[in-house]
C-alpha cells in the first residue's frame, strides 16, 4: 500500500484535475454561448457604416446641436439609443417574423412613422430666425423623447434592426448573449457617429455664426430627413406589402 503521503498527493491531483476540466468546460460553455468574433467585427463594421449615414436621427442630432449646442444635441442622441435598445429588443424576440406575418398592421405603422418624420421635417425647415447669443434648448425631456420617437417611427431603423440584424444571430447561442452584446455595440456605435455630427455642427455654428446659415442648413437637414425615410420606406414596399 501506499504511503499516506503518497495517497494524498495522489486524491490532490485528481482534485486537480477534476477543477481544471470543469473550469475548462465552464470556459467553452460561456464561449459557446457568446457570438463569434468574426460575426461581432462584421456586426460593428455594419453599425459604424449605419450610424454615419444620413438619416431621420443624424439629421436631428446635427439640428439640435446646430440650434442648441453640443449638449443638448447629445440628449437626442440619448432618446435615439433607447429607440435603437427596443428595436433590438424587438428583432431578438422575432418581431420580425411576426410583422412579416401580419403585413398590414405592420404597414399601417410604417406610414405613421413615415407621416411623423414628415411633420417633423417640416417643422425643423420652418422653425424660424434663430438667435445665435441665446439658443436656449427645450427641456430635457422633450429632446429625449424627440430622439426616442424619431428612431422608432425610422423606416432605416426597420431596414436595419427588422432585415440586417437577424442574420447575425445564431439560434443555437445564447439569444440573451447575443443579445446583450449586440445592445452594447449598437449602442456604442450610434452614440460615437452621432457626437461627431453634432460636434461638426455645433463647430458650423459657431464658425458662421449666422441665423441665414443656420437656417439653410436646417432646411436641407430637412429636406435629407424626409428623403431617407422616404427611401427607407421605398426599399421596404415590397417585401411587407407581399
Amino acid at each position: 500500500m501506499p504511503p499516506l503521503t503518497s495517497r494524498r498527493a495522489i486524491a490532490s491531483g485528481y482534485d486537480g484535475d477534476a477543477v481544471a476540466t470543469k473550469s475548462t468546460k465552464l470556459a467553452a460553455s460561456a464561449t459557446s454561448h457568446a457570438m463569434e468574433l468574426r460575426v461581432w467585427v462584421a456586426l460593428v463594421t455594419l453599425c459604424i457604416a449605419g450610424g454615419l449615414t444620413p438619416g431621420p436621427a443624424v439629421m436631428l442630432v446635427t439640428t439640435s446641436a446646430m440650434r442648441y449646442r453640443f449638449g443638448p444635441a447629445m440628449l437626442a442622441a440619448l432618446g435615439v439609443c433607447a429607440g435603437n435598445l427596443l428595436w433590438v429588443a424587438l428583432a431578438v424576440s422575432g418581431a420580425a417574423a411576426l410583422a412579416r406575418a401580419l403585413p398590414s398592421a405592420f404597414l399601417t405603422l410604417k406610414v405613421a412613422g413615415i407621416g411623423y418624420i414628415l411633420v417633423l421635417a417640416w417643422r425643423t425647415a420652418h422653425a424660424g430666425t434663430l438667435d445665435l447669443a441665446r439658443r436656449e434648448p427645450p427641456p430635457r425631456g422633450q429632446l429625449l423623447g424627440g430622439g426616442l420617437a424619431v428612431q422608432l417611427a425610422n423606416p432605416g431603423a426597420l431596414v436595419f434592426f427588422g432585415g440586417l440584424l437577424p442574420a447575425y444571430l445564431d439560434p443555437e447561442r445564447s439569444l440573451l448573449v447575443q443579445c446583450a452584446v449586440v445592445m452594447a455595440t449598437v449602442t456604442t456605435t450610434e452614440l460615437l457617429g452621432l457626437s461627431l455630427y453634432a460636434a461638426a455642427a455645433h463647430w458650423l455654428a459657431r464658425r458662421f455664426a449666422s441665423p441665414t446659415f443656420v437656417a439653410w442648413f436646417c432646411r436641407g437637414a430637412a429636406a435629407t430627413m424626409a428623403a431617407s425615410a422616404l427611401f427607407a420606406a421605398w426599399s421596404t414596399w415590397a417585401p411587407l406589402a407581399g
